[in-house]
C-alpha cells in the first residue's frame, strides 16, 4: 500500500514501526541515550525508539525536545524515520537537524498499524509504503 504524504524532513529510510496514539514530548519521554521511552505514563514506556519508524499523532513540550532528537541521533539511537499526523515545530526542526526523515498529512488511521509492520518513508518522493 502507498500513502501520499507531505515531506517535513528530508532523506527516506525503513524500518519496523513502532506506533503510538499519544503525542511525544521528547524532552522527559524518551532516554537521549538509551532510546527508551521512560515516561511510565506513556503509551511507549520501556520501548526502544532506535531504528524504528516511529508513528504518532505529533510532538508537544519543550523545544529542547529538539535537541533530545538531536542526541539520539548522535549516540545511534534514533528513529530510522518520523511520520506524524501533524507535525510542529519541535519534532520538525529535531528532525532537520539531525537528518531524519520525516513526513505527516497521512490519514490518522495509519496510528491503528500494527507495531513491527514493515514500513518504509520516502519524504523526498512524499511517499509512504507499507
Amino acid at each position: 500500500m502507498e500513502i501520499h504524504c507531505h515531506k517535513i524532513s528530508s532523506g527516506s529510510a525503513s524500518g519496523p514501526a513502532l506506533v503510538s496514539r499519544e503525542s511525544i514530548s521528547f524532552l522527559g519521554t524518551v532516554d537521549p541515550d538509551t532510546g527508551k521511552v521512560v515516561d511510565p505514563k506513556h503509551q511507549l514506556y520501556g520501548k526502544g525508539v532506535g531504528g524504528k519508524v516511529l508513528i504518532f499523532p505529533g510532538g508537544k513540550g519543550s523545544t529542547v525536545g529538539s535537541y533530545v532528537i538531536y542526541q539520539l541521533k548522535k549516540r545511534g539511537v534514533a528513529p530510522a524515520a518520523m511520520i506524524n499526523i501533524r507535525s510542529e515545530p519541535i519534532v520538525a526542526v529535531g528532525a532537520i537537524i539531525s537528518g531524519i526523515p520525516l513526513v505527516d498529512g497521512v490519514p490518522a488511521d495509519l496510528l491503528d498499524l500494527e507495531d513491527g509492520t514493515f514500513v518504509t518513508v520516502d519524504a523526498d518522493g512524499e511517499m509512504v509504503r507499507i
